[in-house]
Parts: C-alpha cells; sequence; structure tokens
C-alpha cells in the first residue's frame, strides 16, 4: 500500500500532459486535467527500490518484457515528461554519479560492434536507401527521409567550401555515404575510419561497385591509431561515443589530423543546459559506453585544442523528425524482428526510437554542428552563411 502511494505522488506529477495509471491491482487513476491522451498500465507490482535507483532502466526492461504497457504516443509521453520540472526524470540522481566505463580501444571496438554489427539487414529494413543512421536535415517539410539524409551530406560538405583533389578524413564513417558524395560529387580523396566490421565490409563492397578505387578508402581502426593530416575533417554521430573521458583527446586529434587552414565539420548530439550525460537504459541496451556532453564540455575541450569556430548550428528539431521517420518505418518490420530477435528486443527497438524523438522534441537533448578551424586561420571560409544555403539549394536542385 506504502509502494502504490509513493508511485501515486511519483506519477501524478510526471507529466505536463492528462494521462490515465492502471496500476496492478487493477485500480485506474487519472492525472491532469482532461481527457488522458496515453494510458499506462503495470500488469505487475515494480519494486519501489529499483524503480527510485534507476527509474528509466526499470520502467524500459518492465515495457520489454511486456509488465508494462501503453497506449498512446510514447514519443508525446516522454517529452511531456522532460517538459515537467517535477518529473523524476528531469531530477534523475544516476546522471549525477556516472558509471565508470573504460574507452579503451579494445573495449570502444567492443562497444561499437555490439550496437552496429546487429546485421545490415537490420538496419536496411528501417533506414533510407542511403543507409544513414544519424540526423537528416529537412529543406522542405515534404522532404522523404532519403532526400533528407542526402541534403544533411551536402549541408556538411557545403559548409567546408571543399577544393576537389585535396583530401577528407571522416571519422566514424558508417556506411559510407558520405564519402561517396564527397568522391562522386565534389572530387575529394575520402577517407573513412570505422570500428564496426559490418559497415567496413559495407562500404569496402560499395567503394568495388561505384568503382571509386584510389578515391575512397575505409579503415578498421580507432580514431586514435590514425596518424595523418587532411585538408577536411567530418565525424558525425562519433563523440557520443568516446567517453567523458576522453572528449578533450578527441577533439585534440580532430586538430591534428588538420593541415595548417584545415576544415572540420562535428556533427553531433549535446545537451544544450546539463547534458543528457547517460542513461542506464541507453548505456545497457542501446550505446554501451556512450556519453552525451553538454555544450559548454564541447566548447572548452575545443579550445583547449587550439581550435576556433565558424559556426556553429543547432538541429534538434530536424533529429526528432528523422527518429519519427525512422519509428513509422520500423513498425512495418517490428513483428519481422520480433521473429528474428525475439520480441523483448522488438520493444526495445520501438521503445528506443520512440523515447529519443521524445527527448528531442522536449529539448533533453539537441544536435550540434561545429565548423571548426585551426586557430586564428579560416581564410577561404566566405564572410557570411549565405555560401553554405546557396550551395545547399544548388544540390537540392541537382536532384531533383
Amino acid at each position: 500500500m506504502l509502494e502504490k502511494t509513493v508511485y501515486r505522488q511519483l506519477l501524478s506529477r510526471a507529466f505536463d500532459i492528462p494521462v490515465s495509471v492502471t496500476y496492478w491491482d487493477g485500480k485506474t487513476e487519472n492525472y491532469g486535467d482532461g481527457e488522458p491522451v496515453v494510458k499506462i498500465r503495470f500488469n505487475e507490482e515494480i519494486p519501489l527500490k529499483s524503480f527510485t535507483d534507476k527509474p528509466t532502466l526499470v520502467l524500459a526492461e518492465d515495457y520489454m518484457k511486456g509488465i508494462i504497457e501503453i497506449d498512446g504516443s510514447i514519443e508525446e509521453l516522454v517529452a511531456s515528461a522532460f517538459r515537467s520540472t517535477d518529473s523524476f526524470l528531469t531530477n534523475n540522481p544516476f546522471l549525477k554519479h556516472l558509471p565508470k566505463m573504460s574507452h579503451s580501444e579494445k573495449n570502444s571496438q567492443h562497444d561499437i560492434q555490439s550496437h552496429y554489427d546487429i546485421g545490415n539487414d537490420f538496419y536496411e529494413t528501417w533506414l533510407d536507401k542511403t543507409m544513414t543512421y544519424s540526423c537528416a536535415y529537412f529543406e522542405h517539410d515534404d522532404d522523404t527521409l532519403e532526400e533528407a539524409q542526402l541534403n544533411k551530406v551536402h549541408h556538411i560538405l557545403n559548409k567546408l567550401t571543399p577544393e576537389p583533389g585535396k583530401r577528407l578524413l571522416d571519422i566514424g564513417s558508417g556506411w559510407g555515404t558520405l564519402l561517396f558524395i564527397a568522391a562522386e560529387e565534389y572530387g575529394l580523396n575520402a577517407t573513412g575510419i570505422t570500428l564496426s566490421q559490418e559497415q567496413y565490409d559495407y562500404t569496402k563492397q560499395q567503394i568495388k561497385e561505384r568503382h571509386l578505387e584510389g578515391k575512397v578508402d575505409v579503415l578498421l581502426e580507432d580514431y586514435r591509431e590514425v596518424n595523418d593530416q587532411f585538408d577536411y575533417v567530418t565525424s558525425v554521430g562519433m563523440f557520443e561515443h568516446v567517453g567523458k573521458e576522453n572528449l578533450g583527446l578527441y577533439f585534440k586529434k580532430v586538430a591534428d589530423f588538420m593541415k595548417p587552414n584545415g576544415r572540420a565539420l562535428i556533427h553531433g548530439i549535446t545537451g544544450q543546459h546539463v547534458g543528457a550525460g547517460v542513461d542506464p537504459f541507453i548505456i545497457k541496451y542501446i550505446f554501451p559506453g556512450g556519453y552525451i556532453p553538454n555544450v559548454a564540455e564541447n566548447l572548452t575541450h575545443i579550445m583547449d585544442a587550439k581550435l576556433q569556430f565558424s559556426d556553429i548550428e543547432p538541429l534538434r528539431r530536424h533529429y526528432q523528425k528523422t527518429l519519427e521517420m525512422w519509428y513509422e518505418n520500423y513498425q512495418k518490420v517490428e513483428d519481422q524482428a520480433a521473429e528474428k530477435y525475439g520480441k523483448e528486443f522488438a520493444r526495445m527497438w520501438s521503445l528506443y526510437l520512440q523515447a529519443c524523438a521524445g527527448s528531442f522534441e522536449g529539448g533533453n537533448i539537441d544536435v550540434m554542428q561545429y565548423l571548426l578551424v585551426k586557430a586564428p586561420s579560416g581564410t577561404g571560409l566566405p564572410m557570411t552563411r549565405d555560401y553554405i544555403y546557396e550551395a545547399d539549394k544548388k544540390n537540392v536542385a541537382a536532384h531533383v
């Protein structure tokens, strides 16, 4: 009876939308004004201590197992919780005490492969044809996911004002789309690095099929192993994997990779305020070893690396929409995923995609693009941002 009382106190102020909660004793209570937007059902009692220690992990695992059922939008439920200043999500003590995680080269490879090497066939079922697994960029409201992902690659490369024949390094190159476009459309000699065997094999195959030998290469190695310099450096969705203790080293390596007057475009998830830090559900099931820094952390490390900002652009709403489109695709293949990987796995990915969309919608996390040069240079970059958007428009027109 005491535990239910505590749950009622926690849940009654957790959301800024009306919700109904049906407890394990079959009794339903409504919280908030108006007709419930989301309905939550507890099929079993959840021990209070486990919930208060790591609420997101406990709720996620019980959702995966079917102990918790949710009728309505999980995205809206999560966004609502992050908007509520009294929510247990915005007052999560776990974020104040980071777990000890090793980001040695061996452990980093294991962490990356545990997520990205689930299988290319899994990702192919719900990503777009470009196999791009990062925030898209929506030039227009009606852009398809594929169009928006291509927009994103062009937006990144256009910010660098690249010159044909020069060299580009892509740190954490994924399935290679940025590499291919850099070579085919911008005339660059592009090198990617990844720790994912599946991504490496896929990129190698695409290089051969696209006849890009001698123009594009990919290395299966850690960013700390690279000892070379490039005219341009890109990194999309990478620094979230290096660990809090290695953020400074990561940005110093970016600086080391840049030739004099080199340029870098670093794109990744951050928090605008305290930062998302780490979440026990995400760490255990989705991104082992992951850490989401806040903007101030990144800016400090960038300054320590003697790099200079030329532009910073937030893309939070773009990632929210990207995740919504991924989830729309995933819904069509969730039964297929359950059949191959198990029902808990399928529910886990459904929860992950929706919860992340809600986290971006609620402002808990953001995406930033940092355009960097080696201080105090920047020669060759236009004086205003107009060049970026003019080039973006030309790319869109060329692909219509």
